[in-house]
């Protein structure tokens, strides 16, 4: 048979066009996944995306780590169930959804009613799968989207609820008041992990108070905030014991503050001062003063308390910043709230939910407080309280999904008590094989060391609903299943206008029963469910089961593969994902999520820059891979930084250099074969069995396909792609620039001979196997070297190569590496003294190091004589 003609030119892209068509006629992912269908699984999960948002560069990227690693383990023999995901739920939609409508918050949605936002919210989750679709299928990722899962189905849903029944009957949910970060747009509580994501720097007011002392008069302790917003209800003032403190006598009155604050705090006052007494903040505590605002000096918590409008003692209280004297409000800040409750100090929650100041605060009634800063000073300013104001730099957490400023409130909400397994936590985190493996007792094992109890609670909209019931003796209950719901309710589960089931809010809020301890005629008998849905990060959280329907269904599927073989995702998902999974998994099952964690890191701009689609400051996609190629693309990101965690800076330029070292420099070796062996009529009913070559140059190039065989999968099996991919560059180089270079003349002489079909073979046995070795990551030219050279229907329907230990030659590969460095050191010197090879020199001299076998090298004199372009050469002893 002759091979199909190839071009040296060939448009690259057009060969992945037409097997994307091939594939897509021949069902070739549905062949790959039957063939495998009743072997041992290879399980991983996969973190689902939001559909209402098209995918970037960074999905790209993971999902071409996933592509791999997935194909690669079919090819070993595994059946890989690639079942795509999506992720329904929470604030990313409804913050769509309220832009889409012009909702300014809660109270717009409650105007248009929570049956028409969440029929939106619906109808938009999936807007752009089409889009996630041939985005997937274009970057060669082959993933099942007809038989996904979604968060919102009724199925999933009523496998959170079974996740959160068994959390619940362990003892491990409470409610409870906190301070917490809440967006105040969004107006609901922020999990710690998703208050990591937001943090920038900006400028903030910071201001120093002036707090009159009740008993020494023209005498004030400074203070010192960062939220002069919330002044109007602080209790106390926070000083550190251990510190040293001074009274200091200046133009306008007597001060208190840190000793060590006096030349920042009084720099650029206009003021002079002297110390006039020391003192230890020991002898400050119990002291009272005047409060700058009178909205609270008569309120009856005020009033039973010894301690409001005085000074106590914390730890927290540092000379490092400001005055060594902070104020303290228990309604806003964690901190504050501790410190308040230690000492008895009143709380006053003088904020709504969305912001703005309640009418008590009667001065700036219904304003946004983060707005009130300036007025604020200005306030303190005209009463002469105000003794400084300025410019504070600081990080500062915003809303994940909306970018509104966070406010630290307390407020109630549900959670689950994860200090209390944070042992079993970091005990099963040393189960797991991290990638890189810094992370496992570095980001993410330290922050298992600090972790909270989880608010797993929104008082939100869309999103799954929380199972808990409650009557009006506070009698509750945690509903695990519909067919638990159905036995309390009478067999009444939540259906829409349609009749159709749904679980979602307002239908499960209609679902009402009689608590069955209590008398069904008492009306405070009644179990009504609580409003708040999960946090989306729950239901993510409990993709294991919920995708499976577990345990309502697949009940052996799930338990005989878990945890999962592996995961890959980014490495924000530390301290989002991973760790709800890990949260998960230890409480249901005391095991790891996974027993392989892949962590990428960010691809960012040709700048550094996080890539943004405003600023347009990255290649677009589609057009890369039209001009490049998608191989290219996905074969550059496994030899960069980024599979092992850090960032990388992504351009076109990069892909392109790439894109000529590697993919062309395979596909000229590939058409070099298919010419010569087309003239010659070389097929491979011509190959010898069992083969065994004499000629050198083949027992080298094959001893080094057969070690690559076993370094590329046993780097695979370890879940390290750059160190898989990285030695198959070096590869094509040995077999392009050195083994077909150096065997040009056996395959151009006129006669066939054994020598030249051993050639033919070797080379056809090279690329063969190599182009099953490189199916995982550059499928499609792996696809069209393996189809023509064998005219089998699809690489991908092979196994991964096996190793023939016989054709390792460790001897003869050193031979060759040290030939091959000896001649690049000798073109380097050439280059350095602007000597061209086609010049002739009478001789090189080259000393080896220690442990080299000279007899070997001196074996390829003629080798290194004619790449050198030198009449002779000499080996020199290093002794000498």
């Amino acid at each position: 048979m002759a091979f199909k003609a190839v071009k040296n030119n060939q448009n690259l892209v057009d060969i992945e066009l037409e097997k994307m068509k091939f594939w897509r006629e021949h069902k070739t992912f549905a062949k790959s996944l039957q063939n495998r269908e009743k072997a041992k699984k290879v399980v991983f999960f996969d973190g689902p995306p939001f559909a209402n948002g098209l995918p970037h560069y960074g999905h790209m990227m993971i999902g071409s780590l996933k592509d791999a690693m997935a194909r690669f383990w079919t090819m070993k023999g595994f059946s890989v169930p690639r079942v795509a995901g999506w992720d329904c739920h929470g604030l990313p939609v409804e913050y769509e959804i309220e832009k889409q409508f012009g909702l300014a918050g809660k109270q717009d949605i409650e105007k248009m009613g929570t049956e028409k936002f969440n029929q939106a919210c619906r109808e938009s989750v999936f807007k752009y799968t089409n889009e996630w679709e041939e985005v997937m299928d274009r970057f060669a990722r082959w993933v099942d989207f007809e038989n996904g899962y979604a968060t919102l189905e009724n199925d999933y849903m009523e496998s959170i609820w079974w996740v959160f029944k068994q959390i619940w009957a362990k003892g491990l949910v409470y409610e409870g008041a906190k301070a917490m970060q809440i967006c105040p747009r969004c107006e609901t509580p922020l999990s710690n992990f998703e208050v990591t994501q937001g943090y920038k720097d900006i400028t903030d007011l910071s201001v120093t108070i002036k707090f009159a002392l009740k008993d020494q008069k023209d005498t004030y302790f400074l203070a010192w905030t960062t939220t002069p917003w919330s002044v109007a209800s602080v209790m106390g003032l926070a000083i550190n014991k251990d510190i040293d403190y001074v009274k200091v006598k200046a133009d306008d009155g007597f001060y208190i503050l840190a000793e060590s604050r006096l030349e920042a705090v009084f720099n650029n006052s206009d003021r002079s001062y002297e110390i006039v007494e020391k003192m230890k903040g020991a002898d400050l505590v119990g002291q009272k003063y005047q409060h700058v605002f009178d909205y609270y000096d008569r309120a009856p918590e005020v009033l039973a308390s010894e301690k409001a409008f005085s000074v106590v003692a914390t730890e927290y209280a540092s000379d490092q910043e400001g005055t060594g004297i902070v104020t303290i409000n228990g309604a806003f800040g964690e901190e504050d709230m501790m410190a308040a409750k230690e000492n008895g100090l009143p709380m006053f929650v003088n904020v709504a939910m969305n912001g703005n100041y309640l009418p008590e605060v009667k001065d700036f009634a219904g304003k946004f407080v983060k707005g009130q800063d300036q007025n604020i000073a200005a306030f303190l300013e005209k009463k002469g309280n105000l003794f400084k104001k300025e410019n504070y730099r600081h990080s500062y957490p915003h809303c994940w999904r909306c970018d509104t400023p966070l406010l630290n409130y307390s407020t109630k909400a549900w959670f689950i008590k994860v200090t209390e397994v944070k042992d079993k936590m970091l005990v099963n985190n040393q189960k797991i094989n991290w990638q890189p493996p810094h992370l496992k007792d570095g980001r993410f094992g330290k922050w298992l060391e600090g972790a909270r109890d989880w608010n797993i609670s929104r008082n939100r909209y869309w999103g799954c609903p929380i199972p808990i019931w409650r009557n009006e003796y506070g009698d509750m209950m945690a509903i695990g299943s519909m067919e638990e719901l159905k036995n309390l309710t009478g067999g009444v589960l939540p259906k829409d206008l349609e009749g159709k089931l749904d679980l979602h809010k307002p239908y499960i809020d209609q679902i009402t029963f009689v608590h069955p301890d209590r008398d069904p005629k008492d009306e405070k008998a009644l179990m009504k469910r609580i409003s708040d849905v999960f946090d989306c990060w729950f239901e993510s959280g409990s993709m294991p089961y919920a995708q499976l329907h577990y345990p309502f269904e697949n009940k052996k599927e799930f338990e005989g593969n878990f945890p999962a073989d592996f995961i890959i995702e980014a490495i924000d998902q530390t301290r989002g994902w991973f760790y709800t999974l890990h949260v998960l998994s230890t409480i249901l099952f005391d095991k790891p999520a996974a027993n392989n964690i892949v962590c990428t890191g960010h691809v960012n701009a040709a700048d550094g820059e996080k890539l943004s689609k405003s600023k347009k400051n990255y290649p677009d996609p589609t057009q890369l891979f039209a001009s490049k190629g998608v191989d290219a693309v996905r074969f550059y990101l496994y030899q960069s930084p980024v599979v092992v965690g850090d960032g990388v800076r992504f351009s076109e330029q990069h892909v392109d250099e790439f894109l000529k070292k590697f993919n062309l420099t395979i596909w000229n070796t590939y058409s070099f074969f298919v010419t010569y062996a087309n003239i010659d009529g070389w097929a491979p009913d011509r190959l010898i069995s069992p083969f065994k070559p004499k000629h050198a140059l083949d027992k080298w190039i094959l001893s080094e396909l057969n070690a690559l065989i076993q370094v590329v999968g046993s780097e695979m099996e370890g879940y390290n792609m750059m160190k898989a991919t990285r030695p198959m560059v070096e590869f094509v180089d040995n077999l392009s620039n050195w083994y077909v270079r150096r065997s040009r003349r056996r395959f151009w002489k006129s006669e066939n001979d054994q020598d030249k079909d051993e050639a033919y073979q070797t080379l056809y046995t090279a690329l063969v196997i190599f182009s099953r070795m490189l199916a995982p990551f550059m499928p499609f030219m792996a696809e069209e070297i393996y189809q023509n050279l064998t005219g089998n229907e699809s690489v991908h329907l092979t196994d991964w190569p096996e190793f023939r230990k016989q054709f390792v030659d460790k001897k003869i590969n050193q031979q060759n590496f040290m030939v091959r460095s000896i001649v690049a050191l000798g073109h380097q010197i050439r280059a350095k003294n602007k000597i061209k090879v086609r010049q002739p020199l009478s001789k090189v001299e080259i000393a080896l190091p220690d442990g080299i076998d000279l007899k070997s090298i001196k074996s390829q004199i003629d080798v290194i004589a004619e790449e050198l372009n030198v009449k002779e050469v000499e080996f020199l002893s290093l002794d000498e």
